[in-house]
């Protein structure tokens, strides 16, 4: 999950969006995924839904609000909600400060401590994995960093996103030039097939990762992810108030191994969050350690 609401419709003449059916609106949303929506973004919400008003025939976002309510159809126009109100805006090797710290400090570090023990199994969560960038990227630097030692070990990487459509997308590991624009030529010649302008990963990277929705307001979905060394969920919390910010942390904690690594956005921060983690500080980075 990227930016909230970054992008409007223009031209023609559009249906006007209430003060009352706005903060039904976002009530609703915050009630289904705890997405907060700032009072500022009135027009930005009607330029977002306008088209599934009337992709539905309805006249009116009270209509629409309803129908989301109400409707014999609303699990199906849900996911479109999913869909349209949020941005998947990401790249393979994003923020490569913190993937330098995953791939060079953290993930030798986790490894030697699983072989030290006799347990070759890894599991990382990439939670709001988007069109799959992230944990794709992870994969190939597990990938490089076992080498030979791969067919030994148990890795498998958990993908989550709250929208069906961008789980689809990213199963598929078909890319375009642009999703690629901060991969380094090396990975891309390594790990990719080029077929007409298009990039398939190739299937030794897939099979490491695992895709599924999520709803991180939902504890009991959160419960059911493998316990984890590493979670990963960067450019997620800004889009929620305090108090869910809190809950989806506390969720992580739970899950994290003894000793785990969680990575947020660079523009992120535990600050008044939550005081279970350590901040260790990395060249351009920071990551929390789980306290136990």
């Amino acid at each position: 999950m990227a930016s909230l609401f970054s992008k409007s419709l223009s031209g023609e003449d559009k249906l006007k969006i209430t003060k009352q059916e706005f903060d039904d609106l976002r009530t609703f949303i915050y009630e289904l995924c705890g997405i907060h929506i700032p009072d500022n973004r009135q027009y930005l919400m009607e330029n977002r839904l306008i088209n599934r008003v009337r992709a539905l025939n309805l006249s009116s976002f009270g209509d629409y609000y309803y129908y989301l309510r109400y409707d014999s159809e609303r699990r199906q126009e849900i996911d479109k909600l999913f869909e349209v109100i949020t941005t998947n805006e990401t790249s393979f090797f994003r923020n490569p400060p913190q993937i330098q710290v995953f791939q060079g400090t953290i993930l030798p570090r986790i490894l030697d401590v699983l072989r030290q023990s006799g347990r070759r199994r890894l599991r990382v969560w990439s939670a709001g994995c988007s069109t799959g960038e992230e944990p794709y990227t992870l994969a190939i630097c597990i990938h490089r960093a076992l080498g030979s030692e791969l067919p030994l070990w148990d890795v498998k990487i958990t993908a989550n996103d709250l929208s069906a459509r961008v789980v689809d997308a990213a199963r598929s590991g078909i890319y375009s030039s642009y999703a690629l624009r901060t991969t380094p030529r090396d990975v891309i010649k390594k790990y990719f097939e080029p077929h007409d302008r298009l990039f398939h990963l190739r299937p030794e990277i897939k099979r490491l990762v695992s895709f599924g929705r999520i709803n991180l307001k939902d504890r009991s979905q959160l419960r059911r992810v493998e316990p984890s060394e590493v979670v990963f969920c960067r450019n997620v919390l800004i889009y929620f108030d305090e108090n869910m910010k809190r809950r989806v942390i506390s969720g992580f904690y739970d899950n994290l191994t003894s000793g785990g690594y969680l990575f947020i956005g660079h523009s992120e921060s535990l600050h008044n969050i939550s005081r279970a983690f350590k901040p260790e500080h990395h060249p351009g980075a920071i990551i929390y350690r789980k306290l136990d």
